[in-house]
């Protein structure tokens, strides 16, 4: 009998264990569209309503698709951006969105998410370091290209340009210099460049002190649409004629084209932007191949 009981009580044991393993990876469900996805969305600032626009793309995506979507704002702070990332982590995220403010230092927290097995999706600018599951971005070496083409043909070859830089280490700021100066370089004549680090009020400093110092600069071209319009303030103010060219397409920005104040902006989709990544982020979770980058298409806006 006691043999029979001791049989009994180890095939119980052994039943009860089998009840308490986890499935095998292949044989355990995949998220389907939407069910139970949280997503974090990193911006670097809100304060430029380029990116505003991108997290509105972003949310209206994920609402959707039935994503939860947690929100933080990096300030143009690369520390606080690297911490904030690190919280989301914390949250029990399962895909990362960023934006990042440096290219070089979100590496860590891109890092921080591969230990972790969360996958990253960059947006607009993309990580120096780590793993990126995919960059959504339009392209900022053709549209660098598109803004010296542009004045080159208003104002002739040899004409005297500046150029506002944006936030150093920014994948953006040397993307769009580099597609500037391919043909700058050899159809202009650059004759200053300075940072505003893609900030308004700084634009309309730093283009004050150019102007002081280069009385005969002919053209701007600004890395995003924010500097560009404090540059046209100074030059509003100095009482000179200068074709200044943006970048973003952003809502002001197009208004001071129609208006003649800006001559162009190589307008972005920033909307179309959050919206693709939300899409990449579920299907990645969803357990789908995607592209390394994902293009959103730019047009130049300019004044008839």
């Amino acid at each position: 009998m006691k043999k029979v009981l001791t049989a009994l009580t180890a095939l119980m044991l052994l039943f009860l264990s089998a009840c308490s393993l986890e499935p095998p990876e292949w044989a355990k469900p995949k998220k389907e569209k939407g069910t139970d996805i949280k997503i974090g969305l990193s911006v670097s600032t809100l304060k430029n309503p380029f990116f505003v626009s991108l997290k509105n793309g972003v949310i209206n995506e994920a609402k959707k698709q039935g994503i939860e979507v947690i929100v933080v704002d990096a300030q143009d702070d690369s520390a606080k951006q690297t911490n904030d990332v690190e919280d989301l982590l914390q949250q029990g995220v399962d895909a990362l969105l960023i934006n990042p403010t440096d290219s070089s230092a979100i590496s860590t927290a891109v890092q921080s998410a591969n230990s972790l097995g969360i996958p990253v999706v960059t947006l607009d600018r993309s990580a120096e370091d780590g793993k990126v599951e995919t960059l959504v971005a339009s392209d900022n070496v053709k549209g660098g290209q598109m803004a010296a083409d542009y004045i080159m043909k208003q104002l002739g070859e040899g004409a005297k340009v500046a150029e506002l830089e944006g936030v150093p280490g920014a994948s953006a700021t040397r993307e769009r210099g580099s597609g500037f100066h391919k043909t700058a370089d050899q159809k202009l004549n650059v004759i200053a460049k300075q940072t505003a680090d893609f900030d308004r009020t700084k634009g309309l400093n730093v283009m004050e002190n150019l102007l002081q110092g280069n009385p005969d600069i002919q053209a701007v071209f600004a890395h995003n649409d924010e500097m560009a319009l404090g540059a046209i303030e100074a030059i509003r103010s100095s009482g000179k004629d200068i074709l200044v060219v943006g970048f973003d397409g952003n809502e002001d920005a197009v208004k001071a084209v129609k208006a003649g104040d800006m001559a162009a902006t190589i307008a972005q989709q920033p909307e179309l932007i959050g919206k693709l990544a939300v899409q990449a982020a579920r299907d990645i979770l969803n357990g789908e191949k995607i592209d390394k980058t994902i293009p959103a298409p730019l047009k130049l806006e300019a004044k008839k």
